[in-house]
């Protein structure tokens, strides 16, 4: 993938709140998904590429991704410097409810490049969608995660089971799923 003035990074909900593990069932993959996309982040900022933090700003009572509680902070790690854009949202996608889209149509950006939490929620949804308004997407597997989940018969589906799962469901139909290192090549 040749990333160029076209092409958009979206770094999907690195907030605080989501170091609280057991708040989000109490397992996790990929510990190094901040760390990868703070490395995409610092080569975009080098490349002096379009980037966008999207924020999650909850809605839901006790979350601690609610606005005022400090895990709706960015992570520091990927914190936005000064006039990068922000976008808030308080549903799964970055698209809905936001000017996400016109934003990145006025920029006449195609390709987008997303990292971020979690991957069967926000990421995916993104990803869904920004494969359906027709962008070429790129999701870096290594720079998303997810937490573990009870499934419907009440046993625990392992946080990289999740994960798996949800990138065989978007390679290749909404997205091209790689590693970091064949992005930042």
């Amino acid at each position: 993938m040749k990333a160029d003035k076209n092409t958009a990074l979206l770094l999907i909900d690195l907030q605080k709140g989501f170091e609280d593990i057991e708040y989000w069932g109490g397992g996790r993959n990929n510990p190094d998904a901040e760390l990868n996309a703070s490395k995409i982040l610092n080569a975009w900022r080098e490349m002096n590429l379009p980037l966008f933090h999207i924020q999650h700003c909850s809605t839901t009572p006790g979350s601690p991704l609610m606005p005022g509680n400090a895990g709706n902070d960015f992570l520091d790690l990927t914190k936005p410097l000064a006039g990068e854009k922000i976008i808030q949202k308080n549903v799964n996608s970055a698209f809905i409810g936001t000017d996400l889209k016109e934003q990145l149509d006025e920029m006449g950006i195609k390709k987008l490049v997303i990292v971020g939490l979690t991957t069967d929620h926000c990421i995916s949804t993104t990803t869904r969608m920004a494969g359906n308004f027709g962008y070429e997407t790129y999701l870096i597997e290594d720079a998303v995660a997810t937490f573990d989940k009870i499934g419907l018969d009440g046993k625990k589906l392992s946080a990289q089971l999740i994960h798996d799962t949800a990138l065989a469901s978007l390679h290749e139909e909404f997205a091209r799923v790689i590693q970091s290192v064949d992005l930042i090549k």
